[in-house]
């Protein structure tokens, strides 16, 4: 359910999101703004045209970009989601194995990510084959694999930060070659599925018209 509220007064008290729909990064923050019931204004930006105002506030120019009308900006992802998770958490999503969560997070964010760029475009990257791209990206995935076989999810039976952090990273390796990944990673991905197939990601994916200087305001929690 998405309660989205056009407001022409007293917008400037909700954070403004500056988000791509597509952007992994942008993504996992949705979805925790989401799970938290934070209200922002979303501004869905173009990457090809991106607003002179979010290098004004950001100056590297990437999303998602949270912007407080004191002038605080949160410009990385994953502060973001600790910022969210630290003004409500009713599930514990981050209370629990807080330290293990972002080492694999970071993982995830490092290395991984170097390698599955690597994987995705590996015409690009010709020093190498698609395969051992993929191969370096399988000593997360394997670990994870061995996780997802204990739980529904990767620490218990229920969501945690960790899930949602790297969900959209797993989401495109697990596209370039569904076959594959299925048979290579047969419990990660029922993990992925089951994430896939949630309100929660469903929600934070509506397609939003490009954001326009000077637009109305659009105000959204997600969820109801």
């Amino acid at each position: 359910i998405i309660n989205i509220i056009f407001m022409k007064n007293n917008h400037n008290s909700y954070p403004i999101l500056y988000t791509f729909r597509r952007c992994p990064y942008a993504i996992r923050a949705r979805m925790v703004l989401a799970y938290t019931g934070t209200k922002v204004e979303i501004r869905e930006i173009s990457l090809r045209n991106r607003p002179a105002e979010l290098y004004s506030i950001s100056p590297k120019g990437t999303v998602p970009v949270l912007y407080f009308n004191d002038e605080t900006v949160i410009d990385e992802s994953v502060d973001i989601i600790i910022w969210a998770l630290s003004q409500s958490d009713p599930d514990s999503w981050l209370s629990k194995d807080r330290s293990a969560q972002l080492e694999i997070v970071h993982e995830n964010d490092g290395d991984f990510k170097y390698w599955l760029d690597r994987y995705k475009y590996f015409d690009r990257y010709p020093k190498k084959s698609r395969e051992d791209y993929r191969s370096k990206c399988d000593e997360l995935l394997d670990k994870l694999d061995i996780m997802a076989s204990n739980s529904l999810y990767l620490f218990r039976n229920k969501i945690s930060m960790v899930d949602i952090a790297i969900f959209p990273f797993i989401r495109q390796i697990a596209n370039v070659d569904q076959t594959w990944f299925e048979d290579a990673h047969s419990n990660l991905f029922q993990w992925l599925n089951r994430i896939i197939e949630s309100p929660l990601f469903m929600c934070v994916m509506d397609k939003y018209d490009e954001y326009k200087v000077g637009q109305e305001p659009l105000i959204t929690n997600f969820i109801n």
